[in-house]
Order: C-alpha cells, then sequence, then structure tokens
C-alpha cells in the first residue's frame, strides 16, 4: 500500500455511531452522486389549484359582501316621485273635471282591481311572482348575457324589484342602483306580503300617456275605473308595461303586430297558468284603446272649479291645505257637465262674444262670474269663474270684493215677514203696505248719522207700495224698511239665507238694505236657493264624495234646515215675481218658466247682478269692472256697448238662457206658495203692454185718477201698481 493511500486512509475520520447506519462517507475518487430531482406538478393542475384557491377567495368575499350588503342597505324611504300624486277631480256623472298636478296616480286598492287584470299583469312580466323569492339570481344572469351578447337589455327583475326600482330607488341603470335594488327586495319580502307588494308594483308602474298606476291608466286608455276593464283590457295594459309609447296603438299604429303579439304573449300566459281557458282566450278580441288626449290642465273654467272645491274643502276643515297639496285625493264635486257647459254658452253668446276691446276701451274691463244652485239639495251644479283660468286668476264666482246692490233687498223683506215688523206708523210690513218712495228722503226712527239715501237716477215715485217698491228698485223705501225691522235683524237673516257672517260690509245699519255688503256670487246664490226651497236652508255643497288611496273620508252632513220661515220665504217669492213680470228683471223671462228675481247695481256701476230663480234651480250672475292691469275696480259705463251696464241687461239674459237650456229636460212647474195672511195676491196672467181691453184697468172699471188701480183684494193696505198693470 502506497503512503498516499496510507495517509488518506489514516485521515479519515471514524464513523459517527450516532449516524445513521445506512450511511457511507462519499470516496472521493469516485465521481459524484446526483440526487434524484423530485417530479414537478403539471401546470394544467397548478392552474385548477390557483383557481380553486381565487374561487374559495371569491366565495367567501362574495358572502361577507352579501353579508355586509344586507346589513347596510336598509329599506328607504319611499321616493319623492313614487307618492306624488294629483288630485283627480270629477263631475257628478264620474267623467274627470280635471286634476292639478304634474302626475297623474291615484292609487287604490288591490281589491279594487279585477283579478284578470292582476292575472294579466303577472303574465306579463312574473309568473310566479306567488312562489318565487324576491329576486332570480338565474334570470338576472341570463339578463345580463343577454345584454351583453346583444339580444336587447333585460332587467331580469321579478315584481318585487320593479316595485323597489320605482318605489324605493329611481330609472337609473347603474350597479350601485341594481346592488341596493337586489338587498332592499330580500328585505321588503320579510316586511311585506305578497299581495301589499303587487298593490304597490301596480300603483307605481308607468302605463304611458303620462299616466301612473293602473287606475290613471284605465282612465287614459279606456276612460273607466279599473274595477271596470274586461280581461283583454287588462292584458293589454299589462302588455303597456314592457314599452309604453311603443305600444300604444293609437299613437303608433305601425306598432300594432308587435302590439298584437304581446297582447297575445300575455294571453297564452294566462291559459298556460291556468287562469284562463283556451275557449275564453279564444273568444277575446283585442280591444282598441280610446284617442290619446291632451292631458287635462287648469285652463278654461276648469282651473276655477278646482280652487272653488279646494276652498270648499279647507275653508270647512275637511281637509288641510297642506294634506290637500300632497294628493292622492279622488273628489267627487255636484257639478254637472251639461249644465257646466250650458252656463259657459250663456256667458259666450251674452257677453264674451260680444266685447270687442280694440273698439271699445270699456270692454277691458268686464268680468263675468255665475253660480248656479240646486234649492231642494244645496249642490252647485255650475260656475262660471272667468274667461280662463291661466289668463285671469281670482275667481269671480267666489270673490268677495264687489257691493251686491239691490240683490240684497229681499233679505230686508223676508226678515220683514219673519220678525212681525210693522211700518213707523204701526202698520204691519206686506206687500201691500204703502211707503214714502221720495228720492233723497231722510230715514226716520234711525238714532245714528242721518241717512237720506238717493234712488236710482234721483226719480221720486211718492207713496208705493212695497210689491212696487221691489219691482223697480226703490232705495228710499227699502232703507225705510230696514230701520222698521231693525238693521241686526235684517243682518240675522241674511246670514241666516246662506250670506257669510264674516261677510265684509254686513253692517247693521240702513244702507245694509242697499246692498253695500260684498258676498260673492255663490254665497248670493245659496241665500236664494234658501227662497226658492220655501226657508229651509241645505248648505251649498261642492262635493259628494271624497276619499284617498281608495279610503272615503267622511263629509260634514248637509241636511236641510228650516232656516226662516216658510211664509217669510214664500211671501218674498211672490213679491219677486213680480221683478220678472213687470219690473226690473223683465229680460229673464225668456227662460220660459215662472221665475222670481232680482236686479242690483252696484255703486258707481262697478257691477251689474241678477238673482233669480225657479223651483227647481237658482243662479246668479254678476258682471264686474276691473283694471286688467291695476286690478282696480272700474265702473261699466258704455261696457259692450251700452250706456249703463245694469242688472236686467246682460245678467238677467245670461240668467233667462242658461236656464232655459239647464231645464229643458225637465216638466215646467209653477212655485208652491204659503203666503203671510193677507199678501195672497190674485192669479191672472200678465197683459201685453198696448192690449188691454176696455174696462181691464181694474175690477170695477174706475181707476183711482193717480195712476194706482185697486186690484180688489182685500189686505192691510192698498195693492196698487204703476202704469195700470194688475199683480198676476
Amino acid at each position: 500500500m502506497s503512503p498516499s493511500l496510507r495517509s488518506s486512509s489514516a485521515a479519515a475520520p471514524p464513523p459517527d455511531p450516532g449516524a445513521d447506519p445506512g450511511w457511507e462517507p462519499r470516496d472521493p475518487t469516485l465521481p459524484a452522486r446526483r440526487t434524484p430531482a423530485r417530479p414537478r406538478r403539471s401546470l394544467p393542475r397548478r392552474l385548477l389549484r390557483a383557481a380553486l384557491g381565487l374561487f374559495l377567495l371569491g366565495g367567501v368575499l362574495l358572502a361577507g359582501g352579501l353579508v355586509a350588503g344586507y346589513l347596510l342597505v336598509s329599506i328607504p324611504a319611499a321616493n319623492a316621485a313614487a307618492v306624488a300624486q294629483s288630485n283627480l277631480y270629477l263631475y257628478r256623472d264620474g267623467t274627470v273635471l280635471a286634476r292639478d298636478g304634474e302626475v297623474n296616480r291615484e292609487n287604490v286598492r288591490l281589491d279594487r282591481i279585477p283579478l284578470t287584470v292582476r292575472q294579466a299583469v303577472l303574465a306579463a312580466e312574473d309568473r310566479d311572482f306567488h312562489t318565487s323569492r324576491a329576486v332570480d339570481p338565474k334570470a338576472m344572469v341570463r339578463a345580463a348575457w343577454n345584454t351583453v351578447t346583444g339580444k336587447g337589455r333585460q332587467s331580469g327583475s321579478t315584481i318585487t324589484q320593479q316595485y323597489v326600482k320605482n318605489y324605493y330607488l329611481g330609472q337609473e341603470q347603474t350597479l350601485t342602483r341594481k346592488a341596493k335594488e337586489f338587498f332592499i327586495a330580500i328585505k321588503l319580502e320579510r316586511e311585506k306580503t305578497k299581495d301589499e307588494i303587487l298593490q304597490g308594483y301596480l300603483n307605481t308602474s308607468y302605463f304611458g300617456r303620462n299616466a301612473y298606476g293602473v287606475q290613471a291608466a284605465a282612465h287614459a286608455y279606456y276612460g273607466k275605473d279599473v274595477e271596470r276593464l274586461g280581461t283583454a283590457e287588462g292584458a293589454y295594459l299589462a302588455a303597456l308595461l314592457k314599452a309604453p309609447s311603443a305600444y300604444d296603438v293609437t299613437t303608433h299604429p305601425e306598432n300594432r303586430p308587435a302590439v298584437l303579439a304581446r297582447w297575445g304573449y300575455v294571453l297564452d300566459g294566462m291559459v298556460k297558468e291556468g287562469w284562463l281557458t283556451a275557449g275564453e282566450r279564444a273568444a277575446l278580441r283585442f280591444p282598441d284603446p280610446q284617442t290619446a288626449r291632451p292631458a287635462t290642465g287648469l285652463s278654461g273654467q276648469r282651473g276655477y272649479l278646482v280652487q272653488a272645491v279646494e276652498e270648499y274643502l279647507t275653508s270647512r276643515g275637511i281637509v288641510d291645505e297642506k294634506t290637500l297639496a300632497g294628493g292622492g285625493f279622488r273628489i267627487v264635486t255636484t257639478l254637472d257637465p251639461d249644465r257646466q257647459a250650458a252656463l259657459v254658452r250663456a256667458v259666450e253668446d251674452r257677453v264674451t262674444h260680444r266685447l270687442d276691446p280694440a273698439a271699445n276701451p270699456t270692454d277691458r274691463y268686464v268680468r263675468a262670474g255665475a253660480a248656479a244652485v240646486e234649492p231642494a239639495t244645496g249642490r252647485v251644479v255650475a260656475l262660471y269663474g272667468g274667461i280662463d283660468y291661466t289668463e285671469q286668476y281670482v275667481n269671480n264666482a267666489t270673490r268677495r270684493d264687489y257691493q251686491v246692490g239691490s240683490t240684497f233687498k229681499p233679505f230686508v223683506f223676508t226678515a220683514a215677514v219673519q220678525s212681525g215688523a210693522q211700518t213707523q206708523y204701526g202698520e204691519p210690513i206686506t206687500p201691500y203696505t204703502l211707503y214714502d218712495g221720495t228720492d233723497r228722503r231722510p230715514v226716520e226712527g234711525w238714532p245714528g248719522v242721518p241717512y237720506d239715501p238717493a234712488n236710482e237716477d234721483g226719480e221720486s215715485y211718492g207713496e208705493i207700495p212695497v210689491s212696487a217698491a221691489t219691482d223697480l228698485s226703490v232705495n228710499a223705501v227699502y232703507a225705510q224698511m230696514a230701520v222698521d225691522v231693525g238693521p241686526a235683524h235684517v243682518r240675522r237673516t241674511a246670514v241666516a239665507l246662506g250670506l257669510p257672517a264674516a261677510t265684509p260690509d254686513l253692517t247693521a245699519s240702513p244702507s245694509i238694505a242697499l246692498g253695500p255688503a260684498t258676498a260673492s256670487v255663490l254665497d248670493m246664490a245659496q241665500a236664494y236657493a234658501t227662497l226658492a226651497a220655501h226657508g229651509r236652508r241645505g248648505d251649498h255643497t261642492l262635493v259628494t264624495a271624497l276619499s284617498r288611496d281608495g279610503e272615503p273620508l267622511p263629509l260634514p252632513s248637509t241636511e236641510p234646515r228650516q232656516a226662516v220661515g216658510r211664509e217669510a220665504a214664500d211671501t218674498t217669492t211672490a213679491v219677486l215675481r213680480g221683478v220678472v213680470e213687470t219690473g226690473t228683471g223683465t229680460a229673464a223671462q225668456a227662460a220660459g218658466r215662472p221665475a222670481a228675481g232680482k236686479t242690483g247695481t252696484a255703486e258707481d256701476d262697478k257691477a251689474a247682478w241678477f238673482a233669480g230663480y225657479t223651483p227647481e234651480l237658482a243662479t246668479v250672475v254678476a258682471l264686474m269692472g276691473q283694471d286688467p292691469e291695476s286690478g282696480a275696480h272700474e265702473p261699466l259705463y258704455g261696457a259692450l256697448g251700452l250706456p249703463r251696464v245694469n242688472g236686467g241687461g246682460p245678467p238677467a239674459e245670461i240668467w233667462a238662457r242658461f236656464t232655459r237650456e239647464a231645464l229643458a229636460d225637465t216638466p215646467v212647474r209653477d212655485f208652491d206658495l204659503r203666503l203671510m195672511p193677507g199678501a195672497a195676491l190674485p192669479e191672472v196672467p200678465p197683459t201685453p203692454d198696448g192690449l188691454e181691453s176696455e174696462g181691464d184697468g181694474d175690477e170695477d172699471g174706475e181707476g183711482d185718477g193717480d195712476g194706482w188701480y185697486d186690484t180688489g183684494e182685500a189686505g192691510p193696505g192698498p195693492a196698487k201698481r204703476p202704469g195700470g198693470k194688475r199683480r198676476p
């Protein structure tokens, strides 16, 4: 053995007894051994593991996000647009008068919506609504895929999600809104029943034609309430939900094939779900909707009518202003559409169409107001507020700033009969009682400031009976009568008949008889209606039914009550018949019916009135002078080409035309009067002027020589009338 080998062998360390028994020291003379490499995993396996890890991580994050979203997203308050509703005003026959808001919506309870209409909507939008969850993830994914691949934008939303979008959120297409919709829908399903959600959906969905909700849609497309919709009509409204504007066949007739296909799809869905039989489906025909109409605004008379109704509701405490402004009210008025139209025509015929401001500057001042009331019920059947609400906002039917003039005089006589008043000489006041009608005669028995009213045109009449003084509207007579009765009692009687106690200038003084009070046309119509109803007053009403969101609301009782005695009211009616037959209101005879009435003129001829009634209808008409720029009251001298405008002119002509047309289908009926003792008047028909036969001047053929003729009636005082005409 060589030394080198020996030294190497000698230098080798001894084996470690604690080492692995299989360990052997490497022989440095041998080539190094390679450690076998560990086998590597394939790339697909690595990717799979990574994907699995990401999926698990994503699942954890998604679950966390869902939990966080559910906890963080709460059900918000309804958005303003969803709860905004217009107030719906209807005529007494149920036809639409007006809507006073931009949003055409009227919420209804689910039980008002026919079952087939509800089922049609479900067939169109969510057939599994009653059995499925609030959200459908598969449908959402499918809709997203179809949108991405160009098959059209689809929502994949259930009815619950659509309701959340309509009611709580908005229509913006964002991921944030969609996420909120998702969580709110889940929570909502835990808090509301399916029926509550469906009701909300049907009241918030847009159907086109500015109609929000199925009730508004029923009126917009078929002119009826939702409960009157048939299956075919309901299916069409359901079809509209997909594309309201495009599927309106009246505005887009070119889309009719698509509309019919969608309508058929809805009906076929109802058959598939067992809600409709195949036979019923086959019998249905497409229900063409009515032609689209412009949105109903407040132009023309509508604004005045709405204003009057709102004032009626708020002034009586039925609804406060703030609540009414919140909308959602369905208001059935007492207004009759035919009589309303007749009143408008009468004003246009006798006044509006005759105005020529370019040629006659005074015509710029003319304003008209009118109101008609049923005496038996107190219901207001027609109002005229002005030429157009969008041009003249002040309602001439309800304003209280023009003197009523001599239309107040009948209340003085009613008070006299009601109280059994006597003259200064101790004579009972009846239609025959004589008064001194001298112009500027100072009143007697008044302890206040001396008062000597002028008669119209300064005319003096000497001794004149009350009936004739009424016909001729003699101020001197009625100022004295007011003192004889007692101005305070006159005021109480006017209020009892229907004038508001707060009427401006309704002051207990002798001048009260001449009508300085500024009651409205509607106030006066109620008071005259009380006279026509034999003294029974039914507080005038403009509303017969009121509801909100389908819930009826109470209205005050309008049960008539005896305001003044029947004899007082009926005797006043008998006197007022003379005004129409032979006095200042003869133009009212053109109505062709027995009528009673009174003319009136405000101070300085700034207003002219005619208040009259038949047994069936009391109507008051006034023309008023107002500068359209300054708003100042102006005289009507020269208006309509007339030297003076008085109550016996255009106002009485309007009254006659309206009354004739409004009562055209009503049998002619005479007054059934019960007069005060000694006040009965002979039933002799009037004799036309110039045709009196010889010996027809009085009962015995002999005149009294002073222009007055005895009627032969035995009464407390002589029954004499000017001009040799008998009292009919």
